[in-house]
């Protein structure tokens, strides 16, 4: 069971000390919503997993808020001048703090992988929000990224295939048939060993034909 603890954080950018909620690691138990992400029963700790200053907008995980952290000149510049001026201090919902999370990555210099995560993860929130819109937005910010990590092969080999299947899925999620279908019919030839891998070219077969709204 997923339960919820508070924590002391202090932001690295502003050294504001606030409390915050975290949630015990629900992925890994539970079922699918869809490939990639996992759905518990209960409580979701997808909203949990990053925190946000309400002072400059500073956002991610809980290791990005160490006693001793700090950032860089980039960054700081960038979080007071495009972040601070959007927090509202009513409260933010997770998909933004997953947004300005993905930002500061950015600009801190993270992998695109990691970025990419952070986007789709956004993604992920606005389905729980009811937010179409916000979800095709990120959507598209997470796969744009994804795209970049297939093209300059900082992907292992054995992955490639999945994030194939990912990009198509979410090209057909936010409604570019052709981008999809694309990316579907590059599955089979990312395929290196099919009794581990051939389940990809399976589903990027049914997800053209009669796809199935639970899988991202």
């Amino acid at each position: 069971m997923t339960t919820l603890k508070k924590i002391g954080l202090r932001c690295p950018n502003c050294q504001l000390h606030f409390t915050s909620a975290t949630a015990d690691d629900g992925e890994g138990r539970g079922r699918r919503r869809t490939d990639f992400q996992v759905c518990v029963d209960g409580l979701q700790p997808l909203p949990y997993a990053v925190h946000l200053c309400e002072r400059c907008g500073f956002a991610g995980p809980q290791d990005w808020f160490r006693t001793n952290g700090q950032v860089s000149a980039e960054v700081r510049r960038h979080v007071w001048n495009e972040l601070a001026p959007r927090v509202r201090r009513d409260g933010m919902p997770p998909s933004e703090k997953f947004e300005f999370a993905a930002k500061v990555a950015e600009w801190d210099g993270a992998s695109t992988r990691d970025v990419a995560e952070l986007w789709l993860r956004a993604a992920w929130c606005c389905v729980n929000e009811g937010d179409s819109e916000a979800e095709r937005f990120y959507r598209r910010h997470a796969v744009w990224r994804f795209e970049e990590c297939f093209a300059d092969y900082t992907t292992d080999r054995a992955e490639r295939p999945a994030l194939a299947y990912l990009i198509g899925e979410l090209w057909r999620r936010i409604g570019d048939t052709a981008c999809a279908t694309e990316w579907f019919e590059r599955v089979p030839l990312e395929i290196t060993n099919e009794d581990e891998q051939g389940w990809y070219s399976v589903w990027a077969k049914r997800q053209q034909s009669d796809p199935l709204e639970w899988f991202v």
